[in-house]
């Protein structure tokens, strides 16, 4: 099992590296998830820098896990119809607003007219920016440089000049996918000479 040390943020937007907290093959259902315990939520949002520090483990840290993990999971299925040109269902959609408006509740507006979130001791403090990041998304874009890596079911934003990335990471599943290919053609050559 993977550690959120270890874990690589290759989204380029943090609402799209905590759907990537699972991990697997493109298709199909996650065969890993860092995500099994409130410490490991807390570890990711410090990892993933929405939070300064560590958070405090308050009450209701189990149900503040339990609804991460959904959120998570709508998340996850909006961003991949996206990445799959397809609509994302109203569903996914009210429960991001719905969520976004709590998340904004919770906010403050600083001097340079950036979106702060103030520590309150609430369970859910290191959703909520990960839920404006994911709004922010889908408002200001690119929603259409979302892609699903070819190599592993990772979702990253695009931002090659030409939009032709096609892997989460060239170190993993880029150097995975091309030494595939050398393989085979090796193979091929074997085979007819």
């Amino acid at each position: 099992m993977e550690t959120v040390e270890r874990m690589r943020l290759v989204g380029g937007n943090v609402a799209l590296d905590f759907v990537n907290t699972r991990s697997g093959p493109p298709t199909g259902p996650p065969d890993d998830d860092v995500l099994t315990s409130y410490r490991d939520l807390v570890a990711w949002a410090a990892y993933a820098g929405v939070v300064e520090a560590a958070v405090d483990e308050p009450a209701g840290e189990a149900a503040a896990l339990e609804r991460a993990l959904r959120t998570r999971d709508y998340l996850d299925e909006l961003f991949r119809s996206l990445a799959d040109g397809g609509t994302p269902s109203a569903a996914a959609l009210d429960r991001l607003r719905d969520d976004e408006a709590e998340a904004i509740a919770h906010a403050r507006l600083d001097a340079g007219f950036a979106w702060s979130w103030h520590d309150d001791h609430s369970a859910l403090r290191p959703l909520w920016p990960v839920v404006h990041a994911a709004v922010d998304l889908l408002t200001a874009g690119p929603r259409e440089r979302i892609k699903g890596c070819g190599g592993c079911r990772f979702l990253f934003v695009d931002e090659s000049k030409n939009r032709s990335r096609r892997w989460c990471s060239m170190e993993d599943c880029g150097t995975t996918e091309k030494m595939r290919r050398y393989v085979a053609v090796r193979r091929t050559r074997a085979t007819r000479g």
